[in-house]
């Protein structure tokens, strides 16, 4: 048995070189950077370095969206939502649990089942490809199944655990291209989801592993594969980092960086983790009670926010250097706590 290392770390230790990354978003919650160092942080996250991948061309655009669960009196989960996603852009939704975070992302695809329902609004695709506009909310049959996959891709809450635990990877993969692209042939669709694994840096050896056999952050990675098969427009996220260590959470959302970089296709990103969202995100809307309450780039939200209830947020996340018991930020008052009742 190996008995375990005491004493100080050697100075060639990896633990002196740490990755400046990754205490990021606990500094960002602590409130330990200051203006120029969180601009510059937040930059470098997103862009690489190498320069912003947002284009002004929308590919999206959401107006007065209102969806409805008709049951008892009728629960109005998203209340005239709208905003236009960019190219390339990452839109990250925030808010508690039950604000309608998930059924608004559901109805950018009409993912929705009775009893929900949508009773007004718009939800215009703006097709790169056909270089035309598509009604979402028109869609219906196999124009709709079509359009889901190939042109919006959706990575659900839990995926990690959503693949079928008989099936291997590579038919979990294949019942995509099979569904959607049936003219390729066997071959093709193996070669297409071995790059599709490696794409999220996971073996191509890997490919006739069942799920039981890869770990929760590589069961995730092949969720995200199979929503990139078709090369969407966008992709919605809905929490994909929920029930992974730190370590994995950090590799993920990496990934996600990296591809929106080289692929280009535009980001929503919903999350409890407001400081996450500070560091990955373009733009952040902060959902309470079914409106989006406030929707600014994430340093203006972070500097500057302007509701009380996304004030109340950010005061929210615990101080690690702060007395016992100090939960709470500079900048947040009982005023806020009030007005956001």
């Amino acid at each position: 048995m190996s008995t375990p290392m005491t004493g100080p770390v050697p100075p060639d230790h990896p633990a002196h070189d740490p990755d400046p990354n990754v205490e990021t978003a606990s500094a960002i919650a602590r409130g330990e950077l200051g203006d120029p160092a969180l601009q510059d942080s937040l930059e470098q996250g997103r862009t690489g370095g190498d320069g912003s991948p947002v284009l002004e061309d929308p590919v999206l655009t959401v107006k007065d969206l209102n969806i409805v669960y008709e049951v008892g009196k009728g629960v109005h989960a998203v209340q005239d939502a709208s905003f236009v996603l960019r190219r390339g852009e990452i839109l990250g939704l925030a808010g508690e649990s039950g604000c309608g975070k998930t059924t608004l992302a559901y109805g950018l695809n009409q993912l929705h089942r009775p009893p929900a329902r949508i009773t007004g609004g718009s939800v215009t695709f703006h097709d790169r490809d056909a270089a035309a506009d598509v009604d979402v909310l028109a869609l219906e049959g196999s124009a709709l199944r079509a359009f889901r996959w190939s042109k919006v891709a959706m990575v659900f809450q839990g995926a990690m655990n959503s693949l079928n635990p008989v099936l291997s990877i590579r038919t979990q993969l294949g019942d995509v291209l099979t569904t959607h692209r049936p003219q390729m042939d066997r071959g093709e669709r193996r070669r297409r989801s071995e790059e599709l694994l490696e794409l999220v840096g996971v073996d191509r050896g890997r490919i006739d592993a069942y799920p039981h056999e890869l770990s929760g952050g590589m069961r995730q990675r092949v969720m995200i594969a199979m929503a990139l098969a078709l090369d969407p427009q966008l992709m919605i996220m809905d929490e994909p980092t929920t029930a992974l260590d730190v370590v994995v959470q950090r590799e993920i959302l990496q990934e996600v960086l990296r591809l929106r970089r080289e692929l280009g296709f535009a980001v929503v990103f919903i999350t409890h983790d407001l400081p996450m969202l500070l560091e990955i995100s373009d733009r952040i809307a902060v959902m309470k009670q079914g409106r989006i309450v406030e929707l600014d780039t994430a340093e203006n939200l972070y500097f500057a926010p302007q509701h009380p209830y996304t004030r109340r947020l950010l005061g929210s996340f615990p101080s690690l250097t702060g007395d016992a018991g100090d939960f709470v930020r500079a900048g947040f008052s009982g005023a806020d706590q009030e007005a956001t009742r």
